[in-house]
């Protein structure tokens, strides 16, 4: 409950000065429209759609329907029902991005990155499946096969997401590294498929330092002792890719229109963000300093 009430308050605040300014600028721009008014507030619906990745609920409809509008009715006097509900929620995609922006980690000096695949469906059910056709492609990643789209994440040692972006499955890791780390500065460790001379040069001459692994046919190439601690830690960005699919459930098979795909992802996005015992690595401000000035 207490929980609740916290997300609420601070996702109240933040739509009392986005909103605003968000349909001043559709008025501006012209493409304001005269849209049916909703009983419940974006700050309720965000708020239930945050909530919904926290808890360990796995069915959206039987958490509306079975927890919310059961034990909480009193805390939402305007419930929707929840076919009206899903009518609705696609408004919240843009203030809820934008939310999530807010939540970002920050830069730190020691960041990593890595994607992970978003499946939409079994690899048996490819031929048949009509909700992401057109949009998306098929992908090969260290599990093999699938059809969907990848996650591209750069995290801090702290565990904090620093930047994200969606791309389809077909995508090579490193075309959208450019994007994700303009803010960046320092070391940035990958894996192995992250390997490019050009990206490498790229990074260089924004400040950021590429380091990867390097596949067997390559030879061992100098690398301090600290480099070797962090890319031995790597699997922070591995454990958070697990907590987002398995805690957050960014992932799952039963999307019925891409909206809904966008509002589940950036829902558990944010989740994680306001997780409080985020995976992070015990590294002082002393150490942190000296690796960043050598």
């Amino acid at each position: 409950m207490n929980k609740l009430v916290e997300i609420f308050c601070d996702v109240d605040d933040f739509c009392r000065v986005f909103i605003p300014e968000l349909e001043k600028q559709l008025i501006e721009d012209g493409s304001q429209k005269r849209r049916r008014s909703s009983r419940m507030t974006m700050s309720e619906i965000i708020t239930i759609l945050i909530a919904f990745h926290m808890s360990h609920h796995r069915d959206f409809k039987n958490y509306y329907k079975g927890y919310i509008a059961k034990f909480y009715k009193s805390h939402f006097p305007h419930l929707l029902s929840y076919t009206r509900f899903l009518e609705v929620i696609p408004k919240a995609i843009i203030p809820l991005s934008s939310y999530f922006s807010t939540l970002k980690g920050e830069a730190t000096g020691i960041e990593f990155i890595d994607s992970t695949s978003i499946k939409v469906c079994h690899n048996l059910r490819i031929p048949r499946h009509k909700t992401f056709g057109g949009i998306t492609q098929r992908g090969k990643g260290t599990m093999g096969w699938f059809y969907g789209f990848k996650l591209h994440l750069v995290t801090n040692y702290r565990g904090e997401i620093v930047d994200a972006k969606l791309t389809t499955g077909n995508v090579h890791d490193t075309k959208p590294v450019p994007d994700i780390t303009k803010k960046l500065s320092g070391k940035l460790y990958a894996d192995k498929g992250y390997i490019s001379k050009k990206l490498s040069e790229k990074l260089k001459d924004d400040g950021v330092d590429l380091i990867t692994t390097v596949r067997r046919n390559m030879k061992a190439k100098a690398m301090s002792l600290w480099d070797r601690a962090m890319l031995s830690r790597r699997f922070i960005i591995e454990t958070i890719n697990d907590q987002l699919k398995n805690i957050s459930q960014i992932e799952h098979s039963r999307h019925r229109s891409p909206n809904g795909f966008m509002l589940n992802m950036l829902a558990g996005l944010v989740a994680y963000c306001l997780k409080e015992n985020k995976p992070r690595l015990n590294i002082s401000d002393v150490e942190r300093n000296a690796m960043i000035a050598a």
